[in-house]
C-alpha cells in the first residue's frame, strides 16, 4: 500500500460544458504535444476540499459560475517522474495525490478569463471529449487521467 504521506495535497477539477464537453487549458510555455490539461493545484492547510477545487478553478479559468455534479471518492495519486526536480519535489514530496471533482459550468463562456490570476497556468483553452483527456497530458499523469475519465465518463451527455 503506498504512504499518501509522502504525496503533497491536490484537487483537480473537470469542468463539463452543459453539452458534455469538458474544458481543456493549454499550459503556458510547456512545448506540445502533451501541454493540455484540467485546472489543479495544491491544497492549502485546513482548506476544504471542494473550496480548494472552486479556488482552483477560479485562479487558474475565471470561472466561478460552476456547479458541483460529481467527486472522486478517494484520492488518486502520481509520482514525480525522477527527473522533475521542481520545489515539490525539493520539499520532499514523493508525488501528488489529488482529489477529482466534475464541475458543470453555468455561466457565460465571457467568463473564462486565463488571466485571472498573477501565476498565468494557460495561454489557451478548448472545449473538448472527456475521453481526449488521457492522450493530451504529460506520460507520467496519464494513469491518473485514465482513472478520472473512467470515474466521470457516466456523466458525459
Amino acid at each position: 500500500m503506498t504512504d499518501l504521506s509522502l504525496y503533497r495535497p491536490n484537487v483537480g477539477v473537470v469542468l463539463f460544458h452543459p453539452d458534455g464537453r469538458v474544458w481543456y487549458g493549454r499550459r503556458a510555455v510547456t512545448p506540445p504535444p502533451h501541454n493540455w490539461q484540467f485546472p489543479q493545484g495544491g491544497v492549502d492547510d485546513g482548506e476544504d476540499l471542494e473550496a480548494a477545487a472552486r479556488r482552483e478553478l477560479a485562479e487558474e479559468t475565471g470561472v466561478i459560475s460552476a456547479e458541483l455534479i460529481a467527486a472522486t471518492e478517494d484520492w488518486i495519486a502520481y509520482d514525480f517522474p525522477p527527473d522533475y526536480g521542481g520545489a515539490k519535489q525539493s520539499r520532499g514530496w514523493r508525488g501528488q495525490k489529488q482529489k477529482w471533482f466534475a464541475f458543470r459550468f453555468t455561466g457565460d463562456e465571457t467568463e473564462i478569463d486565463l488571466e485571472q490570476h498573477a501565476e498565468i497556468e494557460f495561454d489557451a483553452w478548448r472545449w473538448g471529449a472527456l475521453s481526449e483527456a488521457p492522450d493530451l497530458i504529460v506520460p507520467f499523469k496519464r494513469a491518473t487521467y485514465e482513472q478520472v475519465v473512467a470515474a466521470f465518463a457516466p456523466l458525459v451527455v
